[in-house]
């Protein structure tokens, strides 16, 4: 397979924010656009989203209490139990 050279111009800003999301995901800039130029073709249009997922606020939270052992409940041996237990804080 031959291989071309594929020169573009972009905003700094834009290519070092891309940069980091792609170095997460483990894709190189170029492996990043190779992904997204053979989608391209293959569904002849902008194929696909690719993203990190970001938790909310609710859910860092959550993390953030069971990091800190905070507010924990359990371990619960049945299923019921666990129903009564979350009933008992209604």
């Amino acid at each position: 397979m031959a291989t071309a050279s594929l020169n573009i111009r972009i905003d700094a800003d834009l290519k070092k924010q891309a940069e980091e999301i792609f170095n997460e995901l483990g894709l190189t800039m170029s492996a990043a656009l190779t992904v997204f130029l053979r989608q391209a073709v293959r569904s002849n249009g902008i194929p696909f989203e690719m993203r990190l997922e970001t938790p909310n606020a609710e859910t860092l939270a959550a993390i953030d209490d069971v990091r800190l052992q905070r507010d924990l409940r359990g371990p619960f041996n049945s299923v019921k139990e666990l129903m009564e237990d979350l009933h008992a804080a209604d």
